[in-house]
């Protein structure tokens, strides 16, 4: 049989011809397709030489909804160099429902994945295969993919094996930013709808929530951080759930912010599209058959606010020229994801994160348009304070005392805003500064090559933030950490990043830290540990010491380790140390001394008044 699907292929297509130097092909060009309409050929009667697979051209096809048929790829890859390789095949779309893997190193065994077959193990955005090849050997393989939730879209790509989990770390990087983002932004318009009791704020903010929640499912996300993948076929079936909501919330919004009361034909309709909404939501839990229609009920609610917000831009309602700008990112979004999933045009070929700068971009200019709301609300205050005074100046005498009270009172109220809004912005502003400079301090001192390295060292030190939370999240007394947990689940990640085994860790632990200090800590302790694990033990051997005490007021941090030691002259330039400096005596206020005579031995004192 393998004889037969060997010479078929042969007399067909040419075999993709890889080496351990290029680092990416686009296989599905170098594959043939085959469409089974009614799902009624198995994988031996694919093999057979009669099917009539047809060449392709294409690096994306997009079927459209299609869940009634099954589309089979098969290409042939041979191996141009004199010794084995690892190659990864990447099927580049996290949610089709199903993939089937089928090569001759696995005797043609089928390997399942996709959406409703995620392993536990898997951490990769995309469904992955792995394929390896003995010197000028040649494999011909195989791939069935159906999707009946949404629109079935095949890509494929050929990676070497490194090259693959670069890649897939910086771009899950790049959605964690996105993610953390818009979240944050999401978190600063709660605040102020608690400071203002605007409920715009909160309408924009289940919007952007909504947004999070189908773009995390959209991207792959879900499947491998938060939901078990046996739940996923269950949780699917609230896809409508999670389409709708947030065009729901945007619905909702858009009549707050726009105040569509003063359009009473408009927003009558409105009124009674966000009433029979709901229950079309409800109505596609309980009905299979009305699948295909879910995205129609939403896309016509969003065509019908586009239609509101154009018609308030005409009548020159201010707020509305933001939200027609935030639109117009937020449909060329649509536009490009639906263009991506019938294959007609692939906007990620030229710009892979378009969806979400474009999602930024919109929550960007709908929380400017807010910002402006506040503006024209203070602009609204201080002419009722002008007319309360020509008021004042016509009324008679027994008039002039209430208009003072009133006009005090109005006062009162918008030096409280001002001064609630100066201390939120000083906030804001204070946690995004210190997210920048860690990063920029960071990439100031990076190589191309040295890119794994630097992604390892920020998930170190997002881990040891993470950690700290972790501990606040399960301990009741939120105002002291277990500063021994903490250092060894920190010491523990970084052990784990650079696979140190044979270094051994030793813990004199007799003190807590307040949650403040934990924080500086367990980013100094992650610097040192890791320079600890690069430089101080080229044998991947040696003890590493790490003491915390009290006396009176005065705390003690202890590293040492019986390494190779530094030239502390030559390493004085370092980031991490410059990173350790500026923790302990900008932060802290305490004072560090680094002996590199036998070792390194690093000691930090601070004092804290209780």
């Amino acid at each position: 049989m393998i004889f037969i699907v060997f010479f078929t292929v042969l007399l067909s297509a040419e075999a993709l011809h890889v080496d351990s130097k290029v680092a990416h092909y686009d296989l599905l060009l170098h594959s043939q397709i085959y469409v089974d309409i009614n799902k009624t050929k198995n994988f031996e009667e694919i093999m057979d030489s009669l099917t009539p697979f047809q060449d392709n051209h294409d690096i994306l096809r997009g079927f459209g909804y299609s869940p009634n048929f099954n589309v089979w790829l098969r290409f042939s890859i041979t191996n141009t160099s004199n010794k084995t390789i690892e190659q990864i095949i990447e099927y580049d779309h996290a949610l089709t429902s199903s993939i089937v893997f089928y090569a001759p190193q696995n005797n043609y065994m089928p390997l399942q994945d996709g959406l409703f077959h995620v392993s536990h193990a898997r951490k990769t955005i995309n469904p992955i295969f792995t394929i390896t090849l003995q010197p000028n050997e040649t494999q011909i393989c195989y791939i069935s993919a159906s999707s009946r939730i949404t629109t079935l879209i095949v890509k494929l790509n050929l990676w070497k094996s490194e090259s693959f989990y670069e890649k897939e770390i910086s771009r899950q990087v790049i959605l964690a930013l996105f993610f953390g983002s818009m979240f944050i932004l999401a978190l600063y318009n709660i605040f102020i709808y608690f400071f203002t009791r605007d409920k715009s704020y909160l309408f924009y903010s289940l919007y952007i929530f909504g947004i999070l929640i189908h773009h995390f499912f959209y991207v792959g996300l879900s499947n491998i951080y938060i939901i078990n993948p046996a739940w996923n076929e269950a949780i699917i079936q609230y896809a409508s759930l999670i389409v709708g909501f947030p065009a729901f919330a945007l619905a909702i919004f858009t009549q707050s912010f726009l105040k569509t009361k003063q359009y009473p034909l408009w927003n009558k309709i409105l009124n009674i599209y966000l009433i029979i909404f709901p229950i079309l939501l409800c109505l596609f839990l309980v009905t299979d058959s009305l699948n295909k229609y879910r995205n129609i009920f939403s896309v016509l609610l969003l065509i019908y606010l586009l239609g509101i917000t154009i018609y308030a831009s005409f009548k020159r309602n201010r707020q509305a020229y933001f939200i027609l700008f935030g639109w117009l990112v937020f449909i060329s979004a649509g536009l490009f994801m639906y263009l991506s999933s019938t294959g007609i045009f692939s906007i990620y070929k030229y710009f892979p994160y378009y969806v979400e700068v474009s999602l930024v971009v919109e929550a960007i200019v709908f929380s400017i348009a807010l910002a402006d709301r506040i503006k024209q609300l203070q602009i609204d205050k201080e002419e009722v304070n002008l007319r309360l005074i020509a008021q004042q100046q016509n009324e008679k005498d027994h008039l002039k005392q209430e208009v003072e009270k009133k006009t005090l009172a109005l006062q009162i109220l918008l030096d409280e805003k001002k001064l609630l809004l100066k201390e939120l912005n000083h906030r804001v502003k204070n946690n995004m500064q210190t997210i920048v400079s860690l990063i920029r301090l960071q990439s100031d001192k990076v190589d191309d090559k040295l890119l794994q390295d630097f992604l390892i060292t920020i998930q170190n030190r997002i881990n040891a933030m993470s950690h700290l939370h972790e501990l606040l999240y399960t301990q009741e007394d939120i105002t002291h950490i277990d500063a021994y947990e903490y250092f060894e689940l920190l010491i523990e990640e970084v052990r784990e990043s650079y696979n140190y085994n044979e270094v051994e860790i030793n813990f004199d632990i007799t003190a807590n830290l307040k949650m403040e200090q934990a924080v500086y800590c367990g980013l100094i302790l992650n610097e040192l540990i890791t320079n600890a694990f690069k430089y101080a033990f080229p044998a991947q051997e040696g003890t590493i010491t790490i003491k915390l005490y009290k006396k009176n007021n005065l705390y003690s941090l202890d590293i040492c380790d019986d390494g190779i030691g530094y030239n502390q002259e030559i390493q004085k330039d370092s980031l991490g140390l410059l990173l350790v400096t500026t923790l302990v005596k900008e932060q802290l206020g305490g004072t560090l001394k680094i002996d590199t005579s036998d070792g390194v031995k690093i000691k930090i004192r601070w004092s804290v008044n209780e």
